[in-house]
């Protein structure tokens, strides 16, 4: 077993799939099967089912974690060096949602820090607790609750978040609205999983009525154009409304205490950050988020 094997196999891992991990890879399948096979043989049991498609077993989803927390010791270590013999610099990892309510705290932090390397990376919030126990990413920030085991975390900002319509719509000029006043609206969301997406869930969830969802996009800018062009209505956090003020929507508080979003940065309480991860950290903890 050597540190190829490991980290050809994570990436199989995650796609769950042969060719596509091979393009990634740039291996050929033929010999990224075999790699698989000599694994397996080695560990002496099968690490993924091969009916329909190819699925990680549950001794897969075992090793697979053992594998990435091999691999992310192993370049926790290599960046330590790096940042000790090379004054001054170093590196960090920082995975969101979304960066649209980052863009000002990272762009402050480089200002700061023009030596320290900064690699971002978009990333669902299901995702974020294995990847952080593993060690491939130092830092994340979720716009909604988050499994904590293992992990510490701030919170960053407590915000309402409201409905949004084109200017014309029959809601645009209510003081406030209801679940109730929405259930028969056409939603323009972002896909399964987004925080946006899950506060749309969660609010109709009492209602006994599925929202109606006339498009999924994970392109935030076309949600925007497309709720501004009367297609659909959705949601806003104060935050992004701050940011665009001249956007020609209507923003309508919604009368439900669960609308809101937490934004929260999230870390490994078990891993050792680098000293550029910590100066992130204080800076994205101790940024004017009220601004």
């Amino acid at each position: 077993m050597d540190l190829t094997m490991l980290r050809q196999f994570v990436v199989v891992a995650r796609l769950e799939h042969l060719s596509r991990a091979a393009d990634e890879l740039h291996v050929a399948q033929p010999s990224l099967s075999r790699t698989i096979a000599r694994l397996e043989n080695e560990l002496g049991t099968p690490l993924f089912d091969r009916a329909a498609r190819l699925r990680l077993n549950p001794a897969g989803v075992l090793f697979r974690g053992y594998a990435e927390r091999a691999l992310g010791e192993l370049d926790a270590g290599r960046r330590a060096v790096a940042e000790a013999t090379v004054q001054g610099s170093g590196s960090v990892r920082l995975a969101a949602e979304t960066f649209l309510a980052l863009t000002e705290s990272v762009a402050g932090f480089k200002r700061e820090h023009p030596a320290i390397e900064i690699t971002l990376q978009q990333m669902s919030a299901d995702e974020m607790p294995r990847r952080l126990r593993a060690q491939d990413i130092d830092l994340c920030v979720a716009s909604q609750p988050v499994p904590s085991a293992g992990l510490e975390s701030a919170v960053l900002l407590d915000e309402a978040v409201r409905v949004v319509t084109h200017v014309d719509h029959p809601l645009a000029g209510r003081p406030s609205v209801t679940v109730e006043d929405l259930v028969d609206e056409p939603f323009v969301i972002a896909s399964k999983g987004h925080w946006q997406r899950r506060l749309l869930e969660r609010l109709f969830a009492d209602t006994g009525v599925t929202p109606r969802i006339v498009c999924e996009s994970d392109e935030a800018a076309a949600i925007q154009e497309l709720i501004r062009a009367g297609l659909g209505i959705g949601f806003n956090p104060d935050f992004a409304r701050r940011s665009m003020p001249s956007y020609p929507v209507a923003a309508i508080p919604v009368d439900h205490p669960e609308c809101r979003r937490t934004l929260s940065l999230l870390w490994s309480a078990d891993a050792s950050l680098t000293t550029a991860a910590q100066l992130m950290r204080t800076a994205i903890t101790t940024w004017n988020w009220r601004g």
